[in-house]
């Protein structure tokens, strides 16, 4: 019934790791959980699965209704990766983060897990892949992020701080690479719409 690109699935997996970049996180996931004591992995998961898949599928009627079509929104989060992969490339802050009490849902699944990055990036993708890749991308990404919440000592030991930060300016790169492809493609879509005659 629904067939399955894995090319896409695999693409669709790397921008929204790269984006949600819980590799990165491990050390805020240590500091809640020397806040807490522990961490509640599955509740997290759950509640940050739940809430992408939402933004999937209702993202578009919602912005329908402020009369925003998918590849406008696409371009403005291109941008907002753009950026994203500045912050992860060059080690700056361009976005602030709200602090609240450290719970499960908050930070960890809103907005550390399924943030603005993740929910803008859902949408961007869903002008250039199938739903159906889509959401194996985002079930992929939800096991490798409950695997990290269980086993972030035995990553930050291995990895240690610089691997870590390795990992996060490789993501950075490959996440700035994709970001000018979606918005050049979805740019020269709008380009199309606007000027039906016009061979791009």
């Amino acid at each position: 019934m629904f067939e399955i690109h894995w090319i896409d699935v695999l693409s669709s997996f790397m921008v929204l790791f790269a984006v949600i970049d819980i590799t990165g996180s491990i050390p805020i996931i240590l500091d809640l959980k020397k806040k807490e004591g522990y961490i509640q992995s599955e509740k997290a998961v759950i509640v940050a699965f739940v809430l992408m898949l939402l933004f999937l599928f209702l993202g578009e009627k919602l912005l329908g209704m402020f009369g925003v079509d998918i590849s406008s929104f696409a371009i403005a989060g291109a941008m907002v990766l753009f950026f994203l992969a500045l912050e992860m490339i060059l080690g700056i802050s361009l976005f602030k983060e709200e602090e609240g009490a450290s719970s499960a849902i908050v930070p960890l699944a809103f907005p550390l897990i399924a943030g603005a990055g993740s929910m803008t990036t859902l949408l961007s993708l869903r002008a250039e892949y199938a739903v159906v890749d889509i959401v194996l991308a985002v079930i992929l990404n939800m096991i490798v992020v409950y695997t990290v919440l269980k086993l972030t000592h035995v990553f930050e030991k291995v990895l240690g701080q610089s691997g870590i930060m390795i990992l996060r300016k490789m993501f950075g790169i490959i996440l700035l690479a994709i970001s000018i492809k979606l918005f050049m493609s979805n740019l020269s879509d709008a380009i199309k719409d606007l000027f039906p005659n016009l061979n791009l």
